[in-house]
């Protein structure tokens, strides 16, 4: 699953990278330590309401989706991943998955592993804890292109009205996203079993436009990202405690480091839906 990601580029790459006609509201800053509840950079399309246009717009979304028919907003955290088995029927996820599809743009994800399959990525045999030995701790990964490009996630954005407040106040409306996943290839998958989807640029215009509603179409824009794609690495647990957001959590653990083998595990895995 995606239960944490970093994206750190700047809105005027992004801008350029996805084409953008135009930023709507404040944008949150480079984070290295994205958790369910912030605000996101997001990608998407809507239809002007002045013109008879589509426009693209770079706009933040508050991570853990918020149905448009909740009674309240509580229920957000636990839906930060949306299964792409299930995410054009499920009731949660289904109207935002027809017309409301965006592009959440990342650097790569984090993941946290047992002991045992710590060892398998690292390349060294599993050792075997010893009688009364400590209970095993978990180790931060950091998961992203190989090549340093962007991790293009697919996503779904929804939009909420507080009831309590006036439809004409701003602060009355909540634009929250989801991550969809899928089945892990083999270079995460012998680690986890979920990974984001992606959507590859020749279809991203398809997958933004609000027009495409029929679920099997948009279904077909999707990709999973080719194992050889993909670089996954040890990265201090510092990324444990989401006040720490530097570019520090991205750079690789020694290999040999025997401190960060015994440090606290990672934070407790959010819903999957």
């Amino acid at each position: 699953m995606c239960g944490r990601y970093a994206s750190s580029s700047r809105p005027e790459t992004l801008v350029q990278e996805f084409d953008i006609d135009e930023i709507l509201g404040e944008l949150p800053g480079p984070d290295f330590n994205v958790a369910p509840t912030v605000a996101v950079p997001a990608v998407l399309e809507r239809r002007s309401r002045t013109e008879d246009t589509v426009v693209r717009r770079l706009s933040p979304l508050v991570w853990g989706l918020v149905p448009s028919w909740a009674k309240d907003a509580k229920g957000g955290a636990r839906m930060i991943n949306a299964r792409v088995e299930t995410v054009a029927e499920k009731p949660a996820f289904r109207r935002a998955f027809a017309t409301r599809r965006c592009l959440l743009p990342a650097d790569g994800f984090y993941e946290w592993y047992a002991p045992e399959a710590t060892e398998r990525v690292l390349g060294r045999a599993p050792v075997a804890a010893g009688k009364g030995s400590a209970k095993a701790r978990k180790q931060p990964f950091f998961i992203h292109r190989a090549d340093g490009s962007l991790l293009v996630m697919a996503g779904i954005y929804e939009i909420w009205r507080d009831p309590a407040k006036d439809a004409d106040d701003d602060t009355a409306w909540l634009r929250t996203c989801s991550v969809i996943t899928t089945e892990a290839t083999d270079a995460v998958g012998h680690l986890h079993d979920r990974m984001p989807m992606v959507v590859p640029r020749s279809a991203w215009d398809s997958w933004l436009d609000p027009t495409v509603t029929d679920p099997q179409t948009a279904l077909d824009l999707l990709q999973v990202t080719e194992a050889e794609a993909l670089e996954a690495y040890a990265v201090s647990t510092a990324v444990n405690k989401v006040s720490n957001n530097d570019p520090s959590l991205l750079e690789p653990l020694a290999v040999d480091d025997p401190d960060e083998a015994t440090q606290d595990a990672g934070p407790a895995q959010d819903t999957l839906l």
